[in-house]
Parts: structure tokens; C-alpha cells; sequence
């Protein structure tokens, strides 16, 4: 790296915004400049790592007048750490700057207002994510095995030793996890430890490139029983993890309580992370979709049933769809076990959904989509297709704004929809993942 993309500007440059990665946006002689750390109304000075002829990227390097939002991180790793961009930014200014994101993405993108903005679904800002993917290196020049997320733009583990949002107990055994893999003979063959808490329990799934030998099965034993926790091993792709030890242990579930559901999973199922705002979210989303219990349902991108089975609870019938057959077995056995007898589901790839095929389903009185960051641009192109019955209403509940305005477009500029409602669902305080809900009605 040159020097010169080093200097650090003498004077102080005025923040005007933040973007989406939680970087502060400055113009300086007619270039923008994304400045790592830097808050809205702060005079900085900045050093450039990176520059373009229209933008640079750089580091804050000195604040001359700090906003009035900047609060101390809690974490000791913030700033290193890859898991968290927001901590230094007050979590009321995080929901402001979220739901400014959603609404630029629906202006600039799909050039549409909603008619109302929705008050935020908010949960607490620490200790939530109940389910998490967090790498594992062996480095020597480190001392050992590192267990953590990544670090800020690197492919390098972070050497972290607590995290907050993190449920207590998993942050707890961030070190003795370090340790427990520092003493396997599969050390360096041990890429990845995935775990999700449950109502009950929490599981930890070991991505192992080769298998564990008796003593480490012996140690691996111990270290279950001793921290209460379930060991799984998975030896290639998700579908392939299978309990270890203990053998006969209680399932993963968490509970839908307004609906009296009992929802179990598998650790490698998507599950949404934060259970407390999961549960928000549910609630929230039927009583804007606005059930009534003649009504036929459709779920899309249904997953496990996480929508259809609240949905079964207050409509005549749910249709639940979703890309993978082993959901798709997960949702129908959790509708079993749940006693709900008016819930079907199938398996399709909705991204290249047509209007012939969704108009083939029949006629529904309401809609729920709920898809993952590619958005769901096929469904949307269907649903504004003269040949599919209109429903009444559609919820859509996006974990990206971006395709979120992409879709809005199709559906109201090309489907006559009109885009009621939306407002943001802070599923993930400290980043900058932004996931809302919108209303569209015909």
C-alpha cells in the first residue's frame, strides 16, 4: 500500500450519513469518502486504506466533535471483531438509521412511499443470538486454537474471549472450547463449530474434516457432560450431522406460546436467531396480514412452518411452500405434533415460480412471503400476473431491503399493489443487517 493512501487529512471533515455497512459518509473534493467508525454529525480526520477516482475508503483517525449518539462499545473486541459494526452508535440511533435504509431502498429502488410507517419491533440488545457459526483456526503464532467470529474485512478468526451478544453461556465457553479443541488430535481438521440454543437445550455442531479418535470422542464426552451441552459431528454438508454424544438426547425446540405451538428443529435447520423478536414477528405479521378464519392461506418460503402453523391456529386452511424437501418433512411433522390437521405444505423452487403454476394452487384470501436474501422476484412477477387470483392482502417479511424495493416495484408498479405499510425488525442490534415488514394491499 502506497504512503500517500496512508496521509491523514490535516483538517476536519463533516459526516453527513452512515451507510449500510456502518460506515460514515463524507464528501471531500468532490469525492465520497466511507470512513470506518465515523458517526452522522461528526468532524473527523481520516486516514485512506483504499482509493477510487469517485470514493475512498478510510479509517477514522481523530474525532474533533464527537455526535451526540456516540456511546462507549461494550465489548472489548468491537472494532477488530467482524460480528458487530454498531456498537459505538446509541441503539435508538441504530433503529433511526435502519429505518432510514428501508425507506431510501424504497424510494431510490422502487420509487414507492408507504402509506404509513410501522412502529419497530424491538427485543433486547444483548445476549440474543441464539444460533451462530463460529470458526475455528488452529495458529500457532497465537498460541493455540482460536473460536470466534471473523475479524473486520479478514478471513482470520478473531481472538475473542467474550462476546455480548452471544447468550452468557456460549460466551462462557468461547475459552474452554479453545482449550477443548487444543487438546484433539483432529485440531487442524476442525474448521467450524455451529450451535443453536433451543427452549431447553443447545447443541454444538462439529464440522470435522476427519474423524475423531478414541481419545478425542473420550474428551469430547467429558466436555459434554461437564457444560451441559449436546456434541453433534458433521463430517460434509448440514445434512450430514448426526448426534454424538449424549446419544439419547432431548431434541432442539423453541415455542410459539401466544399459539400454543411447540416448535422442535435440527441444529443445522434455518431457525431464525433471536427467539424473543421471532416470536414479535409472528404475532406481528398475522395481525397485519388481518386473518380471518374463513380464510385460505398461502406461506411462501414457509421453512419449518416458523408462519404457516401460527397461521393454521386462526384460518379455515394454510398452504405452506418452500424450496427444501427436508423442511418441507420438518414442517409437516411439527404440524402433526402440534394436532393442526388444516396445514399441507410441498416442496418448489420458488425462484422460478410461475403464473401458470401459482394460479394451478387455486385461490387464496391471503399471502405471507418470507424469503431469504435473494428476495422473491419470481413469486412477485406471479402475483402480479392477471392469470393468479388476487388475494386481499400480502405480507412480506424481508431480511434485505434492497430486494425487499425490488420486489415493491414489481408488485406496485406492475401488479396495481399498494404498498400500505413497512417498517424494520431490529432482529440483529449492533449490525447493520436490516430486516423489516411491509403491507401491500389490492
Amino acid at each position: 500500500m502506497e504512503m500517500k493512501d496512508k496521509e491523514a487529512q490535516t483538517s476536519g471533515t463533516y459526516v453527513e450519513s452512515l451507510d449500510l455497512e456502518a460506515r460514515g459518509v463524507a464528501k471531500q473534493d468532490g469525492k465520497v469518502i466511507f470512513i470506518d467508525g465515523a458517526l452522522p454529525g461528526e468532524t473527523v480526520q481520516y486516514s485512506s486504506y483504499r482509493k477510487k477516482p469517485s470514493y475512498e475508503f478510510a479509517q477514522l483517525t481523530e474525532i474533533k466533535r464527537s455526535s451526540s449518539v456516540r456511546i462507549a462499545p461494550r465489548c472489548p473486541h468491537f472494532g477488530v471483531c467482524g460480528g458487530c459494526s454498531m456498537q459505538h452508535l446509541d441503539p435508538v440511533a441504530q433503529l433511526a438509521v435502519k429505518q432510514r435504509v428501508l425507506e431510501d431502498n424504497l424510494w431510490h429502488i422502487a420509487k414507492v412511499k408507504p402509506d404509513m410507517m410501522l412502529r419497530p419491533i424491538q427485543g433486547p440488545d444483548w445476549r440474543y443470538r441464539y444460533r451462530a457459526r463460529l470458526s475455528v483456526r488452529y495458529v500457532a503464532k497465537k498460541g493455540g486454537v482460536l473460536v470466534g467470529f471473523h475479524e473486520k474485512k479478514s478471513s482470520y478468526v478473531a481472538d475473542m474471549r467474550e462476546c455480548h451478544v452471544l447468550p452468557k453461556a456460549i460466551s462462557d465457553l468461547l475459552l474452554p472450547l479453545r482449550s477443548l479443541v487444543e487438546s484433539l488430535s483432529i485440531r487442524e481438521r476442525l474448521p467450524q463449530i455451529e450451535y443453536a440454543q433451543g427452549q431447553f437445550v443447545t447443541v454444538m455442531v462439529l464440522r470435522v474434516l476427519e474423524a475423531p479418535s478414541t481419545q478425542d470422542q473420550a474428551l469430547l464426552r467429558q466436555f459434554a457432560e461437564q457444560h451441559q451441552v449436546q456434541f453433534w459431528l458433521q463430517p460434509q454438508g448440514p445434512d450430514s450431522a448426526v448426534p454424538f454424544w449424549p446419544v439419547n438426547a432431548p431434541e432442539l425446540s423453541y415455542a410459539l406460546g401466544e399459539f400454543g405451538l411447540h416448535m422442535p428443529f435440527k441444529p443445522t435447520d434455518f431457525t431464525q436467531v433471536n427467539h424473543q423478536i421471532n416470536q414479535s414477528l409472528v404475532s406481528y405479521a398475522l395481525r397485519l396480514l388481518q386473518v380471518q378464519s374463513i380464510d385460505r392461506v398461502l406461506d411462501l418460503f414457509c421453512g419449518l412452518g416458523n408462519f404457516t402453523l401460527p397461521l393454521a391456529t386462526q384460518a379455515r386452511q394454510v398452504h405452506g411452500i418452500e424450496g427444501s424437501e427436508t423442511l418441507v418433512q420438518r414442517a409437516l411433522d411439527n404440524a402433526q405434533r402440534n394436532g393442526l390437521n388444516n396445514a399441507s405444505f410441498a416442496a418448489r423452487n420458488l425462484f422460478e415460480i410461475t403464473p401458470e403454476e401459482m394460479s394451478s394452487w387455486g385461490a387464496f384470501d391471503r399471502v405471507l412471503i418470507d424469503p431469504p436474501r435473494e428476495g422473491a422476484l419470481a413469486v412477485a412477477q406471479a402475483l402480479a400476473s392477471e392469470q393468479v387470483p388476487r388475494p386481499k392482502r400480502l405480507v412480506y417479511v424481508s431480511c434485505n431491503p434492497a430486494t425487499l424495493a425490488r420486489d415493491a416495484a414489481v408488485l406496485t408498479h406492475e401488479g396495481g399493489w399498494k404498498l400500505s405499510a413497512a417498517g424494520v425488525v431490529n432482529m440483529f442490534p449492533h449490525t447493520s443487517h436490516v430486516e423489516s415488514i411491509a403491507v401491500f394491499d389490492a
